[in-house]
């Protein structure tokens, strides 16, 4: 069996160093790269399974790397390694594409295991049907929602939480459980990430008043139509 890639962007030559040698002693194929430029021109060289990002990094931040490589990969596992903690810069983060947040100092016990959980999330199977929300029509391969001839262009994480709302209709979606799922991680920053990206399809899917977003406080959401 191949070993997995991971492309490790970190600035710190000798943390790069240390996450890289570590990973490696976990049968990991490591690219290490000193910034992001490098890192682009070796993603696209290179086809990694996953990417551990630092943010702060010169010439490209890893926001910014993150971005580019959503436009052209919506699929990819992110893990973004930072020093920056306050609750804007992680929500950023994630409203970006990030799948999960890890903040400085960390155990590489810690990383080892995020990168695992990533790695080892059962994929949600692409099928070419066209799912009927309403009179919306949802394309999930495509992520667009069609309503009247009109299309909406949904974002990586807008579709799979639609995908996961559709799939549980009147049924509540446990919050826990789909914070795991989608951004590997339960807590308050993403909490509130996942809360945007409801309101966000509420908005998307309002020409059809049959159809609601319910909260379930203490719970989390149900489709309904």
């Amino acid at each position: 069996m191949s070993k997995t890639t991971i492309l490790l962007a970190e600035d710190e030559p000798a943390l790069g160093q240390i996450i890289k040698e570590s990973l490696e002693t976990r049968d990991f194929n490591v690219l290490l790269c000193e910034n992001g430029n490098i890192a682009m021109d070796v993603y696209h060289k290179e086809s990694p399974q996953i990417l551990v990002l630092d943010v702060m990094m010169p010439k490209k931040d890893g926001f910014t790397l993150a971005k580019e490589i959503r436009a052209i990969d919506d699929a990819i596992p992110i893990i973004f390694l930072t020093a920056k903690s306050q609750t804007k810069d992680v929500v950023e983060g994630f409203n970006i594409g990030g799948n999960d947040y890890l903040k400085k100092p960390f155990s590489m016990e810690e990383l080892i295991v995020r990168i695992n959980n990533l790695l080892n999330r059962t994929q949600i199977q692409k099928s070419s049907e066209i799912l009927k929300i309403g009179n919306y029509s949802f394309d999930f391969p495509k992520q667009i929602l069609h309503f009247d001839g009109i299309e909406q262009q949904l974002t990586h994480r807008e579709s799979h939480l639609l995908f996961h709302l559709v799939q549980n209709k009147n049924k509540v979606l446990d919050r826990s459980l789909i914070l795991n799922k989608l951004w590997g991680i339960d807590d308050f920053f993403t909490a509130r990430s996942m809360d945007v990206f409801i309101t966000k399809l509420r908005k998307k899917l309002k020409k059809d008043d049959s159809i609601q977003i319910i909260n379930v406080r203490g719970f989390g959401y149900k489709l309904v139509f």
